[in-house]
Formats: C-alpha cells, sequence, structure tokens
C-alpha cells in the first residue's frame, strides 16, 4: 500500500514540475531566459535547445542579449525566434542578438491569463488522474487480498490528502503567474 501512495506522490511531484516548467515559458512584461527554453535552433542538421548553442542574458529588465557560441549560427537563432510564438523582434549587430521585451498591452495580458489558467487546469487532470490510478491499485490490491478493506480505505484518503495539496500547489503557482503577467 505504501508503494502505491508513495509512487502516487512522485509522479504528482513530475507533473507539478512540469506545469512550473511550462509557467516558465508564458510570456510576462519582464525579460527572463527561461522563455528562449522553447526556442530550437537548427545547428549543423540538429535541432538544438538555443540554451546549447548560446549565451542567454539579461542586462536590464526588458532586455535579453543572446551570444552565441559560434557566431556562424547567429541568423539561424534570429530566424528561430521570429518563428516563435514570442512575438519579439531581434536586433542583430552581427556578434550578439539584443531583443527588448516590449510591454504587454492589456488584451495580450487576458490572453495569457488564459494560456496560464488553461495550463494549470491541465496540471489539476494530471493530478486526478493519478489519483484515480493510485485508487484502482488500492482497489485491486484489496480484491486480491494483498490488503484489508480498511488499510484500502485510509490509503484512499490518504490519496486524497495528497491530491489535494497538489492542487492547492498548483493554484498557488497559477496565482503567482497571473500577478506577475497582470503587473505592467
Amino acid at each position: 500500500m505504501k508503494s502505491v501512495i508513495q509512487d502516487a506522490e512522485t509522479r504528482m511531484k513530475k507533473s507539478v514540475a512540469a506545469l512550473i516548467s511550462d509557467f516558465n515559458t508564458i510570456r510576462t512584461g519582464r525579460a527572463s531566459a527561461a522563455l528562449f527554453d522553447k526556442i530550437r535552433v537548427d545547428y549543423y542538421g540538429q535541432s538544438t535547445p538555443l540554451s546549447q548553442v548560446a549565451t542567454i542574458s539579461i542586462p536590464e529588465a526588458r532586455l535579453v542579449v543572446i551570444q552565441p557560441w559560434d557566431k556562424g549560427i547567429l541568423n539561424e537563432i534570429e530566424k528561430a525566434i521570429q518563428k516563435s510564438e514570442l512575438s519579439v523582434n531581434p536586433n542583430n549587430d552581427g556578434k550578439v542578438l539584443r531583443i527588448n521585451i516590449p510591454p504587454l498591452t492589456e488584451e495580450r495580458r487576458k490572453e495569457l491569463v488564459k494560456v496560464a489558467k488553461n495550463t494549470a487546469e491541465q496540471g489539476r487532470v494530471a493530478i486526478r488522474n493519478i489519483r484515480r490510478d493510485a485508487n484502482d491499485e488500492l482497489k485491486k490490491m484489496e480484491k486480491k487480498h494483498e490488503i484489508t478493506e480498511d488499510d484500502e480505505k485510509k490509503g484512499a484518503e490518504d490519496i486524497q490528502k495528497l491530491t489535494d495539496s497538489y492542487i492547492k500547489e498548483i493554484n498557488s503557482h497559477l496565482e503567482n503567474k497571473e500577478k506577475e503577467i497582470m503587473e505592467i
């Protein structure tokens, strides 16, 4: 029974970590290296994460500087950023890319909040699916007489407490992300 609960908790932690990673790629009004986490660059025929071919620095609140280790891929990086969903235009000076992060419009902020809420809901659904899987596993164990009916009920209660705590954590992350998106 403990292994079922531990497995559920491990999977819930991974779901929350994935949610946080997804939240990091949602643009806010501030510059952040995490905005570029999902951007991939064609590097010698390989689709490579931007962070593996360049240094990304944030010298000011609304400025990102990307310095490739191989100057030959500067144009590839510029194309990849322009194709991305970030809606930013890099300035190429031949050595580095400078990207000014414009302030978000009110309309765009509201769209991004909707995206964040949708992402959080997907996280909550994942947590509830893990709860369902764990409860099913406990019921199977009880049917096979590996655990008692009382143990199965106690396990289900423990799993529900875990579910509640991780959903609360997701809601907290969502609240923080909403504040971050809406700040001017």
